[in-house]
């Protein structure tokens, strides 16, 4: 954490560490996350309005620079094709020229500063800016081109057919890049959207800062505050005030909510923490508003949205291009592993069909990403009419419920194996924090109310395997202990995560099932 430059230090770094750390001290005086607050009618009103997620800037601004490297590699490419040429050159070392000219044009653009939302916004403004990015690429590798080779009148013909259909394609393109983010922006598919906790004066002022900002992409959702009417208004710069800080938590569960902005001082430390004690296991960003504070952290410690500075205290994990990444690793090795482990699955649907009635699968509800509710497969292991959907009860060694298929299948988790399905439909990841069932619990409390900070686990899709589970935290919870370890397991995974790491964690996992000591 940077200092400050001169009075009093706030240390955002150790203020989320000091909130990170409650699963393990099990502090009071949080609302218990299994007994989530009913959100008033017309907040949840409001939250119907939010249910369906946005696009990320930072995905379509990464999916714009490979359209226009795609679209100006194959310009070049067909007017080398339809071009004499004079034989000099090969079809690869044509093929090469194109593509270094497409990369040193998207350097370029990124240099030139246009690929950010304001300048795609923009329809003619930042033409001439694109067309001199496109020079700058177009000479350099023609001018490199040429020295190595040389060439002929042929040559120079098609170099000026290319030039001018790349500057013509990049100017009728951002045109229409400009047309459709506004329209996305009018329509609501491309904002950020906010809710503001605190009220009062300083969330006035902060609104009217966002609302001068030039091409705002922020959605203000409404604000949240524990404070009366006296000092907290029920309208604020003509947004309403929805509900407490407890309501804002169910109310983050139900509507897509991209950031949390507290407009408080930041002399408020002790308030501050208050608030991220329940805010932190929501899978959202949390910025602390500075515009209006007198102390001043040095550039770098600073994220801005438009102008208006802000201090990340957490960050939504695994997000735009990572969760990309993320899934196109879940498709893949799921695949591979259906392909791998259909047989034992058959086996698995003979043996359970032939040794018990009811049905092969068994479906069980649990908590998903944003504590959801998702419907899990697994093959059955117990008789059908002794099944706890709930799973409420957990299983216990020798339990009378579970068939002689069942204690083998479980032992070695092909039980699990269905859940590859859950993760092709999107319900799951490969890797990830085990989803418990909705009404588990540890010696008849339920896990939230053993562990202040359980919920934070369902900041990321759940997973098949997990951290936890290769460590060996995996079976029957019949102790606080237990679930307190798990959980802190979960959290690490999450604040650590890569495709590495998940790589680990997935070719580790058929090894570690070896130890079947938790598992019945």
């Amino acid at each position: 954490m940077n200092k400050l430059e001169k009075g009093d230090q706030f240390d955002v770094d150790a203020l989320r560490k000091q909130v990170s750390d409650i699963e393990v001290r099990g502090e009071a005086g949080q609302e218990k996350p299994s007994d989530p607050t009913e959100i008033n009618p017309y907040a949840r009103q409001i939250a119907e309005q939010f249910r369906d997620g946005t696009r990320s800037p930072t995905i379509i601004i990464g999916q714009l620079r490979l359209l226009e490297f795609l679209a100006l590699f194959a310009i070049a490419l067909i007017t080398y094709c339809f071009s004499p040429g004079d034989g000099g050159d090969s079809p690869l070392m044509r093929a090469g020229m194109a593509a270094i000219a497409s990369a040193l044009t998207v350097i370029s653009l990124q240099l030139a500063d246009t690929y950010t939302i304001p300048a795609l916004r923009s329809k003619l403004r930042l033409i001439p800016r694109i067309l001199v990015a496109w020079t700058i690429a177009f000479v350099l590798t023609t001018g490199l081109f040429v020295l190595l080779r040389g060439t002929t009148s042929p040559m120079v013909d098609a170099y000026i057919v290319w030039f001018a259909a790349g500057a013509l394609f990049l100017a009728a393109e951002r045109f229409l890049v400009a047309y459709g983010i506004r329209n996305w922006a009018r329509n609501g598919i491309m904002e950020r959207r906010a809710v503001i906790v605190g009220g009062g004066e300083p969330a006035k002022d902060l609104i009217r800062v966002l609302e001068q900002q030039a091409d705002n992409d922020i959605r203000i959702c409404g604000i949240f505050d524990d404070r009366g009417e006296k000092r907290s208004p029920i309208m604020v710069a003509g947004y309403p005030k929805l509900g407490t800080v407890a309501e804002l938590v169910e109310f983050v569960r139900l509507t897509r909510i991209d950031m949390l902005i507290i407009a408080l001082p930041l002399s408020a430390e002790a308030r501050i923490y208050d608030l991220l004690k329940k805010l932190w296991v929501l899978p959202v960003d949390i910025r602390l508003a500075a515009h209006a504070n007198r102390l001043r952290f040095r550039p770098r410690a600073y994220s801005h949205v438009g102008s208006v500075p802000m201090l990340d205290i957490f960050k939504k994990p695994i997000r735009d291009w990572d969760s990309v990444a993320k899934r196109g690793f879940d498709i893949f090795f799921t695949i591979v592993a259906l392909a791998l482990l259909w047989p034992i699955m058959v086996a698995t649907a003979i043996a359970i069909k032939a040794t018990s009635e009811g049905p092969v699968f068994f479906m069980q509800k649990r908590h998903g990403f944003n504590n959801e509710i998702i419907n899990v497969f697994k093959f059955r292991s117990m008789y059908t009419n002794m099944a706890d959907p709930t799973g409420k009860a957990a299983v216990t060694k020798g339990d009378p419920r579970v068939t002689r298929v069942g204690r083998f299948i479980r032992k070695t988790s092909i039980d699990e194996l269905p859940q590859l399905f859950n993760v092709l439909r999107g319900d799951l990841s490969l890797v990830g924090p085990r989803p418990h069932a909705v009404l588990a619990q540890a010696r008849d409390r339920a896990f939230g109310d053993v562990v202040e900070g359980y919920f934070a686990r369902h900041r990321v899709k759940p997973g098949v395997t997990g951290w936890a589970q290769i460590n060996g935290w995996r079976g029957e919870v019949d102790n606080d202990e237990k679930i307190k370890f798990r959980t802190a397991y979960d959290l690490y995974y999450i604040e650590n995560w890569s495709l590495w790491f998940d790589l680990k964690i997935l070719f580790l996992t058929p090894i570690r099932l070896l130890n079947t000591e938790n598992a019945y």
